[in-house]
């Protein structure tokens, strides 16, 4: 290969090293905003640059102000959102891993049809069913509750369109069809079998559901009216929203309370991408190549 050859593919490595830098400097910037603030008091965090250590490292006293404020509310929120999380992401990948290898290994007569509505469902954005669902809630009286919250992240079009389409290639019908034939129940072949197949596209399905849960802001927001069921999201928007001020009645720093919240409400979905990294890597491509 001639030079002239190599320089048009070394000019487009750097412009693609370009952009993908700063792609990770758009990630990693407010992170990092994030973090060093919260390490700062009010009066370091309103008169040092953003992005450098500046006075007394409060980090520790910020979380303790955090959760101290308003009688431990971020205490309760974040309760509320392990719950939203435990139960609806745990609950959706649940349903979906059930829903997907049945739609996968057994036939029915309206088989064909479920593909094109699961399709439709993953292509209508949440925010469209949201006021709905609302209504239908109020009507059923369940509004204001957790399970206007839990019973919608139930519903996992992704994570059964992955997962079905997974257990096509995972799970062969011979291992299946063999241990019917040794007398297993469809119950034992899926919990002993299947199940196992498909771990590696259960990971992924996992972490998109908590990712969506963890973070939902809108459903609640308009199912939930009293603080004491807020998820963080809600909960540290209401803060922001009804505090304005530098300082509140009780001589809190808001700002600095706010921040410290939302650094605490990222490192759960950060820490969980980084503990289970090479089981959802190998599960995004898992089965996209047939031998």
């Amino acid at each position: 290969m001639t030079i002239q050859q190599l320089r048009p593919r070394r000019q487009k490595s750097v412009v693609l090293t370009a952009i993908m830098v700063l792609l990770l400097a758009y990630v990693l910037i407010p992170i990092a905003w994030l973090v060093i603030n919260a390490t700062k008091t009010q009066e370091s965090r309103l008169t040092s640059f953003g992005l450098w250590f500046s006075g007394d490292f409060s980090l520790w006293e910020n979380i303790t102000q955090t959760f101290a404020y308003a009688d431990g509310e971020f205490g309760r929120w974040l309760l509320n959102t392990l719950l939203y999380v435990v139960v609806g992401a745990g609950g959706g990948t649940v349903l979906a891993t059930l829903a997907g290898y049945g739609l996968a290994r057994f036939d029915f007569p309206t088989k064909r049809f479920f593909l094109p509505a699961l399709l439709g469902a993953i292509a209508i954005p949440a925010t469209a069913l949201a006021v709905p669902t609302f209504l239908m809630f109020s009507q059923a009286g369940i509004t204001n509750t957790p399970w206007a919250v839990i019973l919608p992240s139930l519903v996992n079009p992704l994570g059964l369109y992955l997962v079905r389409f997974f257990a096509q290639d995972a799970v062969p019908e011979e291992i299946l069809q063999a241990a019917r034939i040794d007398g297993a129940g469809e119950f034992r072949i899926f919990r002993s079998i299947a199940l196992r197949l498909l771990m590696p596209a259960l990971v992924p399905v996992l972490l998109f559901s908590f990712v969506t849960s963890w973070n939902n802001y809108f459903l609640p927001l308009i199912m939930l009216n009293e603080s004491k069921w807020f998820p963080l999201t809600v909960g540290l928007n209401n803060w922001s929203m009804q505090n304005q001020q530098a300082v509140t009645a009780t001589g809190l720093p808001i700002d600095n309370i706010i921040i410290t919240g939302s650094l605490l409400s990222v490192i759960p979905t950060i820490v969980l991408f980084l503990l289970l990294q090479r089981y959802w890597e190998s599960g995004l491509v898992a089965g996209s190549v047939k031998e």
